[in-house]
């Protein structure tokens, strides 16, 4: 009213009332806020006492959870353990299967080890036993064969002897027929009558011997006598010519070679009345030859041809006659007594 009448003092009033009017509003709102605050605060007590019992129920759950948890806890603690246990026991378990399986292979193998050494034993003990009997058998064969010659030559040769000499029936005493000097009698040395080792006569006397037995060096006589012609060659030529050296004495005739040097099969090399041989692998024909004048019983004549004077040497002395090939030109060589051909003369004397 002071306002619009304009009356002196109005912008006192004015601010006076405008002053209550704040006065008013303040403590309206003063009012408002406190009906506010204590709204608020009794809706704060009353979140308090909610959220107390809410805490309540929470902390009641959490202690059942706790419980629970401590169960779980010991249940799975318990659980770890047994665990622990089964895979404890599982290992154990494991290991023994491990050894048994490892003691059952060692098992097997010792008995298969035994099994082996068991039939290698037998297999020794059966190639032992076969090689007795073999032995055996030819010790006996060897024995009777070496025999049944012997006395075939003594048979022979005391035949030979009574159809050179002609003896006539027995009449006379032994002492009658001994050989003496009388009294008065000169004594005259016995002529010599021995044979060279190289001497071409050598061979025919020793062939005209009952159940003789020539040996020849194969490579050591053909070298001599036809070295140009190529080892088949050499082997065929003296075989053939040996087989009718046979034919013509009646006597055994055996011709080794040296068969280190031959690849593969033996080659075939024969002829009839003619045994032909090679040496072994590490064997030469020199220990072939020894080896078959040592099998000769003692007292059968057997002659050895080469030109290896420690071969002729060595089978003297084992009991053999030895007749020398001779390889100089212009001479005797037993090839042209072996197998006589032109071409070898000419080739001996080329």
């Amino acid at each position: 009213m002071a306002y619009l009448g304009r009356t002196p003092g109005w912008a006192a009033l004015v601010g006076a009332a405008g002053a209550h009017l704040d006065r008013a509003g303040e403590a309206t709102v003063a009012s408002h806020s406190a009906q506010e605050l204590e709204a608020a605060r009794a809706d704060l007590a009353a979140a308090h006492e909610h959220g107390r019992e809410e805490i309540a129920g929470l902390t009641a759950q959490l202690r059942t959870a706790r419980a629970e948890l401590d169960v779980l806890t010991r249940a799975l603690r318990e659980e770890k353990g047994a665990r622990r246990r089964a895979e404890r026991a599982v290992t154990a378990t494991e290991g023994a299967a491990a050894q048994v399986r490892a003691a059952s292979a060692e098992a097997v193998q010792a008995a298969e080890a035994d099994q082996r050494a068991a039939r290698a034993r037998q297999a020794e003990a059966e190639t032992a036993l076969g090689a007795a009997r073999k032995a055996d058998r030819d010790g006996r064969s060897l024995g009777d064969t070496r025999l049944r010659l012997l006395l075939d030559t003594v048979v022979e040769a005391a035949a030979g002897h009574r159809r050179e000499l002609a003896l006539p029936p027995p009449g006379e005493r032994p002492a009658d027929l001994v050989d003496a000097a009388r009294p008065g009698d000169e004594l005259a040395a016995a002529p010599e009558r021995a044979l060279r080792s190289d001497d071409p006569a050598l061979l025919d006397h020793l062939l005209g011997m009952p159940q003789v037995h020539l040996v020849v060096d194969g490579y050591n006589v053909t070298m001599a006598g036809f070295p140009d012609l190529p080892l088949e060659g050499q082997r065929s030529r003296l075989v053939t010519g040996l087989a009718a050296l046979a034919a013509q004495s009646g006597a055994e005739i055996t011709c080794c070679f040296d068969g280190a040097d031959v690849l593969g099969r033996v080659p075939a090399s024969s002829a009839r009345g003619v045994r032909v041989l090679f040496s072994t692998p590490g064997e030469i024909a020199d220990e072939l030859i020894r080896r078959l004048v040592r099998a000769e019983p003692v007292g059968r004549p057997v002659v050895v041809v080469s030109s290896d004077r420690e071969v002729v040497d060595g089978v003297g002395r084992a009991g053999a006659d030895g007749v020398r090939e001779q390889p100089s030109c212009g001479g005797w060589t037993a090839v042209e007594q072996l197998c006589p051909a032109p071409s070898v003369t000419s080739l001996e004397k080329g």
